[in-house]
């Protein structure tokens, strides 16, 4: 949603504008979460960081450490539309994914 301006008449007839910074759930940042799973080798989640989101190598590695260590680990960031089309292909690589307001954990 943009932001709006609203005009309105005091009691003496003079225009004020207010605007407004409403942001919906779409303008709100979000983040994927991979999660650890008892399936997937970690040279295999490294390898879908690369090959997917064209990360180097050791940003991958990094990631997927996190993921291994920490059970979780937000490896990328965007608008929901984004988030959510990322999240699918990960599904379609088999790891265990999901996506989230940025900020929510």
């Amino acid at each position: 949603m943009r932001d709006m301006t609203v005009g309105f008449a005091t009691g003496t007839d003079t225009q004020e504008e207010v605007r407004t910074a409403e942001k919906t759930d779409l303008d709100q940042p979000w983040v994927v979460v991979v999660w650890n799973d008892p399936v997937n080798l970690m040279s295999y989640v490294s390898f879908v960081f690369q090959t997917y989101f064209g990360y180097s190598e050791a940003k991958a590695r990094t990631l997927m450490l996190e993921v291994h260590e920490q059970g979780r680990s937000a490896v990328v960031s965007g608008s929901r539309e984004k988030v959510e089309q990322d999240t699918v292909a990960l599904h379609s690589y088999g790891l265990w994914a999901t996506f989230e307001k940025a900020g929510s954990e």
